[in-house]
């Protein structure tokens, strides 16, 4: 998933209000975010095989370090336990580390059997990938549900934080539909570029929470004084 693991992010939002979008974004995506390297240096391998589902032409062939549930586990925990020293913030400690394991959660869902449990293991996936419009409706029904919870949870500060958050999300969908309706990559190296160049969207995430605060409930007027009691 693309934009279903953003959805994660922005809800998460409302969980952890003190936690920038930049660093719930950061645990939600981390596993795709540092599986390019891990490509580029030759640890996990995929091909581009077109028609290996509706949605995606990649096969994953390898990828236990980044994409394994121990290893998300691991991962997850690493990434909480250094928030909570730098941030001294346990809450959103924890919301990070669920962010991290939704990740797999979501794979889980959307690929083929290519999942490991842990290195060496059978592999595991639903395959929401091989149906289109399945895909669509779940993964786009998970983005405008956290978009509609950012929406509620946070409001811009100045325009900076109204303006670059619905860029930001216009252009993840554009990117999202061009993805379904584009043609496969040309090389695994185009692949690997791609999900660094991903990275951008982090250091966006962070730049919109600068310009957004949170939302306040509107609080009630004060109701009005009794009457006074009549002087007899």
């Amino acid at each position: 998933m693309l934009i279903g693991h953003v959805a994660v992010a922005l809800g998460a939002k409302k969980a952890a209000p003190k936690t920038s979008f930049g660093t719930l974004l950061l645990a939600a995506q981390w596993p795709d975010l540092i599986w390019p390297f891990f490509l580029l240096l030759g640890w996990e391998r995929v091909r581009i095989v077109p028609g290996i589902t509706a949605v995606s032409p990649l096969e994953f062939t390898s990828y236990p370090f980044t994409h394994s549930l121990l290893a998300d586990f691991g991962w997850g925990m690493i990434l909480a336990g250094l928030y909570v020293i730098f941030k001294k913030n346990v809450r959103g400690a924890f919301v990070v580390w669920a962010c991290v394991m939704s990740h797999w959660l979501l794979d889980f869902i959307s690929h083929r059997p290519d999942l490991p449990l842990y290195p060496g293991s059978q592999l595991v996936g639903l395959g929401l990938w091989n149906s289109v419009s399945a895909t669509l409706l779940v993964e786009g029904g998970l983005f405008v549900i956290g978009v509609m919870i950012y929406n509620r949870t946070t409001r811009p500060r100045d325009k900076v934080g109204e303006y670059s958050y619905k860029i930001f999300v216009a252009l993840l969908v554009l990117i999202y539909l061009a993805s379904l309706m584009g043609p496969p990559p040309s090389s695994v190296n185009a692949v690997a570029w791609a999900g660094i160049l991903s990275w951008i969207f982090i250091a966006w995430a962070y730049w919109i929470d600068d310009h957004r605060t949170l939302a306040t409930r509107p609080t009630a007027p004060p109701s009005p004084p009794p009457p006074a009691e009549p002087v007899i």
